[in-house]
């Protein structure tokens, strides 16, 4: 455990540093077309799984690519980690996020997000602010954006309860379009709270899309319950090939 507690170390270090390097370099995409940042997300969300790869041997697997539509889509994905904010970012050619508006007033970083036209929400505002998020996410996915979303609204840990938010299901309305429902176990190899990284086989599976049209109620029904059963096998694939690599299930992975 020493080990993965150094690997986890240089690991962290250099993720950050690596993000500074893509906020610097892609400085002069404020003056192109959101294309530009776009390929600069990718990249630094490329780079950053090659490294974990390389440094704390966290492999990674995705399931399912065949069945990704083409064109304006929901992405409704399992959230437990930090890692997929970006990893799923690199699928997609018009990525778009709900998130924080605070986070729009971090220098440089903030801009990008600005450029980039991510909808900005205030935690907690209520009703009025939800509908306004709803609306403002179906027009940009009916010009043609990929919306990748949380259902959940924040990172739950692995074996929590899960939570699905009422506002996804007022999202997938106001949108009309495709719904596709992500899987993974990123909790076990990137936790919350912690900045351990485990070696092991981090998977993501894209699941069968969900047409639109389906009622709010059963809108939530389906997608909780694919994301669920198949997060559930994923977890448990993991668990087992931890205990073989270090003999135990690692206990930050599940606080």
């Amino acid at each position: 455990m020493i080990s993965i507690f150094l690997r986890s170390l240089v690991y962290n270090v250099l993720f950050y540093l690596v993000l500074a390097f893509w906020v610097i370099v892609g400085i002069p995409t404020y003056l192109m077309p959101r294309w530009a940042i776009m390929n600069i997300a990718r990249y630094w969300a490329r780079s950053s799984i090659w490294l974990m790869r390389v440094i704390c041997n966290t492999k990674v697997e995705y399931r399912g690519l065949e069945k990704i539509p083409k064109g304006p889509l929901i992405i409704a994905s399992k959230h437990q980690s930090m890692w997929e904010t970006f990893a799923l970012l690199q699928f997609f050619d018009q990525p778009l996020y709900i998130l924080k508006r605070e986070l729009k007033w971090i220098p440089l970083f903030g801009w990008y997000l600005i450029k980039s036209n991510m909808i900005g929400v205030i935690r907690g505002a209520g009703g009025r602010s939800l509908l306004e998020m709803a609306r403002r996410a179906g027009e940009e996915v009916r010009r043609g954006r990929q919306l990748i979303i949380f259902p959940e609204g924040t990172r739950t840990a692995v074996d929590a309860p899960p939570r699905y938010k009422t506002g996804v299901a007022q999202v997938y309305v106001d949108c009309g379009v495709t719904c596709l429902p992500v899987a993974l176990n990123s909790g076990l190899f990137w936790p919350r709270r912690t900045f351990m990284r485990y070696p092991g086989t981090l998977v993501v599976e894209f699941l069968d899309p969900l047409p639109p049209g389906l009622s709010r109620d059963e809108f939530i029904a389906r997608v909780s319950i694919v994301i669920e059963e198949a997060t559930n096998r994923l977890v448990e694939a993991a668990r087992r090939e931890q205990a073989q690599l270090f003999g135990r299930v690692p206990g930050p992975a599940s606080a």
